[in-house]
């Protein structure tokens, strides 16, 4: 029986010793590829301070809230960062009170917003929108740090808007 018993003391030292080593090895093991390099979290640029810069590209897409980003002409400014620096992700705050959440762990893109706007407002018809012109973003750190407010219009080409009305009023003049 002292045989029995040593082989199990042997036994229980060997799964007793194996029980600790799979932690320590899996606490190294993290997935790095998944966020790219020089992305943050918006929550750390708070903690740091660090300023956001939003791409003054959105202001002069005169895109419709609920047609897909994909019908833009400028395909090259939807791949162009949000904000600079570039963030994980970022929340979208309506005027009314809507709130979006873009997310790309590669840095959001404009296309990333848009998208993430589109997906609310791809079932609402244009008589429905009372401002269906997206005219930017605007970011107010006093309010909130995580989030870019936006802003819209309702006319998307205010130039040739502009001409008519001032055909109108030449035309009451001359009567």
């Amino acid at each position: 029986m002292s045989t029995e018993t040593a082989d199990l003391t042997k036994i229980d030292s060997a799964i007793s010793g194996l029980s600790s080593s799979p932690p320590e090895e899996k606490k190294g093991h993290r997935r790095a590829s998944s966020s790219a390099a020089g992305v943050y979290n918006i929550n750390d640029l708070e903690k740091e301070g660090k300023e956001l810069q939003i791409a003054k590209e959105t202001q002069k897409l005169n895109w419709k809230l609920n047609t897909s980003p994909a019908t833009l002409d400028d395909k090259e400014t939807l791949k162009k960062f949000l904000t600079t620096p570039p963030v994980k992700k970022i929340d979208l705050h309506f005027p009314l009170g809507l709130e979006v959440t873009a997310r790309n762990l590669k840095g959001v893109t404009i296309k990333d917003a848009l998208d993430a706007i589109h997906k609310q407002f791809k079932k609402k018809a244009d008589d429905e929108l009372e401002l269906p012109i997206l005219a930017g973003f605007e970011w107010d750190k006093e309010e909130s740090w995580t989030r870019l407010i936006v802003h819209q219009k309702k006319e998307g080409a205010p130039s040739s808007g502009g001409g008519k009305k001032k055909d109108k009023k030449k035309e009451t003049y001359d009567e």
